[in-house]
């Protein structure tokens, strides 16, 4: 399969004060969420001059991607800009007839997954007929490299801390619900599969999986246990010190550095115990070679290349054009 440019597809942020209400506005349209709600994550992104991290992030893992690989690449956010339908009118107009499409998100899951093969065929429809075919690229949950960046960020996070620090991943909740639509709890058996190839190669044989970030009614249940729930738990269990692995995000995202560097760290202080966070891949070259590596095996038709464990989890395969992925049981079927 032959590819004319990469789009990096991914879900935007705000960068300034003026950007974040609005911002939030189109992250959460036609979900009913209160204005008071809103109002309170408004101030988690002001906290940081009301920037988040995330597009500067992506901007610098562009360079890496053209620096990996021979392909222009373009950037298109779903909920700021630039919006994907711009950037999908310009790939047009600059004669691209095919790209390859790598998403901030390395799970199956309607969030993490459907939604941006939505995106993709919501932005071909508003290029009209002329519009560039959009692959995008598989899940990679289980690539070596994403374990390896991991893994190494874990070991990183350790040097310093003591012998016994608890060992604690954690990635965004999501509904009880939403977890079944996909598959028999796709989402969060590909978490804990990646978390279980992450921790042997880190040198871990225990440790814990948490989820972070909920939103929503008190009575709609999600994924659980909450990690400020389960930092409590483990400071009345006498657990002196802990590494906070956010394996759920290949990038500083609010929730990383709001949740996790701010709260979570404040409250493990506030307990008396040590901290530290393990890094997010971010705009390490080794993201970009795996991205590259995701377009070589659609230009080579070679077998995904995956980690191999015990109890391995399946992933969506490309899908084309905003059509469903495969296997069919996957997060698209939704969409289709």
């Amino acid at each position: 399969m032959k590819f004319d440019a990469v789009l990096l597809l991914s879900f935007g942020g705000p960068e300034g004060p003026e950007q974040v209400r609005p911002f939030l506005e189109n992250v959460t349209r036609g979900r009913n969420v209160p204005p008071e709600r809103l109002d309170g994550v408004a101030e988690h992104y002001l906290h940081f001059g009301g920037v988040s991290p995330i597009n500067g992030i992506n901007r610098a893992l562009i360079a890496e991607l053209e620096a990996e690989q021979d392909l222009p690449v373009y950037f298109g956010n779903r909920n700021w800009e630039p919006y994907v339908e711009d950037t999908v009118a310009t790939m047009r107009d600059s004669g691209i007839r095919r790209a390859a499409v790598l998403t901030t998100s390395a799970w199956s899951g309607y969030s993490s997954c459907t939604q941006y093969v939505e995106d993709i065929a919501r932005a071909r429809r508003a290029a009209g007929p002329e519009a560039p075919e959009l692959v995008k690229l598989r899940t990679y949950f289980d690539h070596p490299l994403f374990v390896e960046m991991f893994a190494g960020a874990v070991v990183a996070a350790a040097d310093g801390m003591p012998k016994d620090a608890r060992l604690v991943f954690t990635a965004h909740s999501v509904p009880v619900a939403a977890d079944q639509r996909c598959g028999p709890q796709l989402y969060s058996r590909q978490v804990a599969y990646a978390t279980r190839l992450v921790a042997a190669a880190a040198g871990y044989a225990d440790y814990d999986l948490v989820w972070q970030s909920r939103s929503g009614p008190p009575q709609v249940p999600w994924l659980e246990p909450d990690v400020a729930d389960h930092l409590t738990t483990l400071a009345a269990a006498g657990t002196k010190a802990v590494i906070v692995c956010p394996i759920g995000f290949v990038a500083d995202h609010i929730e990383v550095v709001w949740d996790l560097d701010h709260e979570l760290r404040s409250q493990a202080e506030a307990a008396g115990m040590a901290f530290a966070r393990a890094a997010t891949p971010n705009a390490d070259r080794r993201f970009a070679r795996l991205a590259a590596d995701l377009v070589d095996e659609l230009r080579n038709g070679r077998a995904p290349n995956r980690v191999s464990g015990p109890d391995p989890v399946p992933g969506c395969l490309a899908s084309v054009n905003g059509a469903p992925c495969r296997p069919p049981h996957c997060a698209a079927r939704e969409s289709g």
